[in-house]
């Protein structure tokens, strides 16, 4: 018994990336520079997770999101005591829980941190969804600071050449706004050597998460959405491309060593929508219970979707497209499409949808996109209600039930198609 105790603690400690200690190291210093910003007399800018965050990097201001911010608020399980707070505030549940947890904890200094750093101004992009607009003009409210909204128009296909010049115009807009908010003049050098890190960083995220087209895959999408954080927080720095450089000679040697995510991985299964934060280990655990292993998603795979757009040489210019043309903002056929592609590229055995409350343009043509799914792949779907940070929509129970009840359709649909 103590031997195969021993055994089983040896093969985790294995399993184990080593790189987890360094990114909690970058983002532990990210965070203190973001708290001590006014003795290095840096500006902090809060922006919107699917922002153009390039141009403030180039203008040398921390960037802090208040929606990676609702994330660590979830996984630390800080959420409903946030999201009560809010709707005690008068903010309705139904609202998402990032804005809730992140409007509340404004005013108690709450969190895992102890709140956010103050902004000097906040920079709002829609291209996630609408509900960011009334949410950082409360905060600017609150703050007292100035907002700047960067309008991307809905792409149902194509992008328009209206929409091209309505969206380049802003650019120039949006630099205006950050020499006056920065008081100094913007450096197009800067700008370009910015724009290339940018590119570099998003390639070498996609080249992680590529390594789990490997069987079996070396890291899982729950894996995925810790390392995601530096290229959403450090895009267009030297830092992001170290660390994923580093993280991805990690994954490739794993492959090499035939090192696991999950212990006798037999089936392949991918996600969509955002990570259930506060229950990804018990999910981990319960899929890899039935030697499941996640191995892409939707979400993290979102960072990297933009190389279809961005040119190194006019990085300014290309950002046009490659910030209006993001998952979220794109139809329901287009999402099924990418799904698609992701089902055969990382061959698949099922779909496991998170049907999330608080994310309304994620989750609203998910039934669509199963239909496709299943009538293009014949693949299984699996679909989680639930909340990113809010407990109080998530069952336990219910999911277990759904789990075990979808994995065995997952099997049996793979023994059929031998």
């Amino acid at each position: 018994m103590s031997e195969n105790i021993h055994q089983k603690e040896t093969d985790k400690e294995v399993r184990k990336i080593k790189s987890v200690k360094r990114m909690k190291e970058i983002m532990t210093n990210y965070y203190i520079e973001a708290k001590t910003a006014d003795q290095h007399k840096k500006k902090i800018g809060w922006i919107t997770s699917g922002g153009p965050v390039e141009p403030l990097i180039a203008m040398d201001v921390i960037p802090v999101y208040p929606e990676n911010y609702g994330a660590m608020i979830g996984a630390s399980k800080m959420g409903v005591d946030l999201c009560e707070t809010a709707e005690g505030m008068g903010y309705c549940r139904d609202l998402c829980s990032y804005a809730r947890s992140d409007i509340a904890s404004s005013t108690v200094n709450g969190g895992p941190i102890g709140g956010l750093p103050e902004p000097d101004f906040l920079v709002c992009c829609n291209n996630i969804c609408g509900t960011v607009l009334k949410w950082y003009e409360v905060q600017a409210r609150y703050y007292k600071v100035p907002l700047f909204i960067f309008d991307t128009p809905f792409s149902h296909s194509e992008m328009t050449d209206e929409a091209r010049r309505y969206v380049e115009k802003q650019i120039y807009e949006y630099i205006d706004f950050l020499e006056k908010a920065c008081g100094k003049k913007w450096d197009d050098d800067r700008m370009v050597e910015v724009g290339k890190l940018s590119i570099e960083g998003q390639r070498l995220w996609q080249a992680v998460l590529d390594t789990c087209m490997n069987k079996p895959a070396p890291m899982s999408a729950f894996d995925a959405f810790f390392h995601l954080a530096l290229i959403v927080t450090l895009r267009g720095t030297q830092t992001a491309v170290d660390y994923y450089r580093e993280l991805l000679d990690e994954m490739n040697e794993r492959v090499r060593q035939g090192i696991s995510a999950v212990p006798n991985e037999q089936y392949r299964l991918l996600w969509d929508n955002l990570p259930i934060w506060y229950k990804t280990k018990w999910l981990s655990e319960k899929f890899a219970s039935h030697n499941a292993c996640l191995v892409a998603d939707t979400y993290t795979s979102a960072w990297c979707g933009q190389l279809d757009y961005l040119d190194e040489n006019d990085f300014l210019k290309s950002m046009v497209e490659g910030y209006t043309s993001i998952y979220l903002n794109i139809s329901v056929d287009q999402m099924s499409k990418t799904v698609l592609k992701m089902v055969d590229k990382y061959d698949v055995d099922g779909l496991v949808m998170h049907s999330n409350r608080s994310c309304k343009p994620y989750s609203l043509g998910q039934y669509d996109i199963q239909r496709i799914v299943q009538k293009e792949r014949n693949l299984p779907s699996l679909m989680i209600e639930a909340d990113m940070v809010d407990e109080r929509n998530f069952s336990e129970s219910q999911t277990e039930t759904r789990i075990d009840a979808f994995m065995e359709l997952v099997k049996e649909n793979k023994a059929a198609m031998k």
